[in-house]
């Protein structure tokens, strides 16, 4: 097991050397290597989805000589999520060579690598291994975010690495206070955490740490940054498994279950059900297909935040949460990934007979996604519904706000799916890699989240073929057709045309609050800057007068001047530097 564990490492980072590698020969030799490379780097997944598969339940593996000492394993969150990854990133990777992308090699790689972090999340059982997955992750994305180039990336590419390097180190922070408290193994961490004297310090550090990845609000502005700036076969492993990076940080780390921290539970569940509901107007109030996808996966995600809130505020409840959590994650991993996967597809399947099975496709994964009966999300909802019954906000229960997130969903749905069948496609390529693994994906989501659930029993339940149990999947989705009814009713009815046709016009960039952000900071960089300015131009009188005094200096202040320059050179510097080094390692072995 321990060779599947290091080839299962060492695969991709090999693939992503050749394909570097392949490079350095002559021009014509470089193309074909790295475009054979390219053409089957999914294979070097292969052994992390047998991992998935067949990975021992049995504790951790440890590798004492990787890094500080290296545990591994794959476990009941895991495992799930690492075969999500398997399966959404080796599609992302079919779809990059098959449909043509610009520099395919260059975009293979990335996705090599944030493969491998993002691996290393879902499978480490220590916290460094999994802060250098983390982080391996998080920074192989910026390359995912700015592939095309254009202005527009690079802007989005900015945001992204400016908040995921905020969020690191308030991450770092956090981990580091965590192990401090004796919670290096991840098994360990949540009780560490719960007797840590800086419990609330460590949690609030977790909560916005992970929350960037995660997409909560406020710290969601990059993604609708990010989406439509990358490649589809980069915004599909972007929302369907590297945010889930930041859920699983909090699945491991929060103290879930082992302490009750009501106000830091509602705060959360608070901002998640802001972010679940109000997306929907700029996600509606958009123009490109990406972006409105985009604000769906913010609502979800706010679905997912509710329940880990509600697992920190209630630890009763918080075993059943977790996996519900777990159970969502693979659904909305698989569907929206599908989706944004669809976009590719559609633009190069969008003519000839396979149209009509991409479109029975992209219907068939909105419907999972809004939650419809049968499909993969009425089994997700249902157990996250069931988890959270007891608990409630301000007099009323989060299990009857939460239906409600599937009429946001709906409408986003439709919003996004009117842009992209009025957008414009290629011709149609006919059946090839990236059609199949998409169809694969459409196929597995559901049978997988149902088979999470049935496994799972009793923790989380799965819906019945009642009447009930199909009205309540059913009747979010009603109200969403609706009202979208309603509004294309009166955007033909003669006396709101005119008014429907100026709302048609008005948009909300992408980002929302980031404009105004944006905005902010300019004032305050320029404040600094007239404030530098005014005391550059007074430091400026000071230094003068104060080289006017130095002409007055006694004899004895010119010795010191004459010490102080000794001091200012390399030699004599460099020995100061020393004999104070010394002192304090002198210090540190005495105590």
């Amino acid at each position: 097991m321990t060779v599947l564990w290091v080839s299962a490492i060492l695969l991709p980072v090999l693939t992503v050397a050749a394909l570097g590698l392949a490079g350095l020969g002559g021009a014509h030799m470089a193309a074909n290597g790295r475009e054979f490379i390219a053409k089957y780097s999914a294979l070097a997944l292969l052994p992390f989805g047998a991992l998935a598969l067949v990975g021992p339940r049995a504790g951790p593996i440890e590798l004492p000589w990787l890094l500080l000492g290296t545990h591994l394993t794959v476990d009941d969150v895991g495992r799930p999520l690492l075969l999500v990854a398997v399966l959404l990133y080796a599609a992302a990777l079919i779809a990059t060579y098959s449909s043509r992308t610009e520099r395919a090699p260059v975009l293979a790689g990335f996705l090599l690598s944030s493969f491998l972090g993002n691996a290393l999340v879902f499978v480490a059982a220590d916290t460094v291994t999994f802060y250098l997955g983390f982080t391996v992750m998080s920074l192989s994305a910026y390359g995912l975010v700015i592939h095309e180039g254009t202005a527009t990336a690079v802007r989005a590419g900015r945001i992204y690495i400016v908040l995921t390097l905020l969020g690191e180190m308030a991450t770092l922070a956090a981990l580091m206070m965590v192990v401090d408290a004796g919670g290096l193994l991840i098994a360990d961490a949540p009780s560490a955490v719960a007797r840590s004297g800086r419990t609330e310090l460590i949690v609030l550090l977790l909560l916005v740490g992970f929350g960037v990845k995660a997409g909560t609000v406020p710290l969601h502005v990059w993604l609708p940054l990010a989406h439509p700036a990358a490649p589809p076969p980069a915004s599909a492993v972007l929302s369907g498994t590297m945010i889930k990076a930041g859920l699983v940080g909090w699945l491991r780390f929060l103290p879930l279950g082992e302490v009750a921290m009501p106000g830091w539970g509602q705060a959360l569940v608070v901002l998640a059900l802001v972010g679940a509901f109000a997306a929907l107007v700029p996600g509606l109030l958009q123009n490109d297909t990406k972006v409105a996808l985009a604000y769906s996966s913010i609502s979800q995600m706010g679905f997912l935040a509710v329940l880990v809130g509600a697992a920190l505020a209630e630890p009763e409840i918080a075993s059943a949460c977790v996996l519900a959590a777990v159970v969502y994650a693979v659904h909305h991993g698989l569907a929206k990934g599908g989706l944004f996967l669809g976009v590719t597809v559609w633009r190069t399947h969008g003519d000839g007979w396979v149209r009509w099975w991409v479109i029975g496709g992209l219907c068939l994964l909105a419907l999972a996604v809004a939650g419809a009966p049968f499909g993969s999300g009425a089994v997700a909802k249902y157990a996250a519904k069931e988890a959270i019954e007891p608990v409630g906000l301000l007099g009323v229960e989060l299990a009857d706000l939460l239906p409600l997130v599937a009429t946001v969903s709906t409408l986003l749905l439709l919003r996004a799916g009117w842009l992209l069948l009025t957008g414009s496609r290629d011709r149609a390529w006919g059946v090839d890699g990236a059609l199949l693994s998409w169809s694969v994906l459409i196929v597995g989501g559901t049978v997988m989240t149902w088979l999470l659930a049935v496994q799972w029993t009793p923790l989380i339940s799965v819906p019945g073929r009642e009447g009930s149990a199909l009205w309540d999947a059913t009747w979010p989705i009603l109200v969403g057709l609706g009202l979208a009814a309603l509004a294309w009713l009166l955007t033909h009815w003669g006396r709101t045309a005119a008014l429907a046709s100026l709302l048609r016009r008005w948009t909300i960039p992408p980002g929302d609050l980031l404009v105004a952000e944006e905005r902010l900071a300019r004032g305050i960089v320029g404040v600094v800057i007239r404030g530098a300015d005014y005391v550059t131009g007074r430091s400026s009188v000071w230094a003068a007068g104060i080289a006017a005094t130095t002409h007055r200096i006694p004899p004895p202040m010119a010795a010191l001047e004459n010490i102080e320059r000794r001091l200012a050179s390399w030699v004599a510097s460099g020995v100061v530097v020393l004999l104070l080094g010394g002192a304090m390692v002198l210090m540190v072995v005495l105590r």
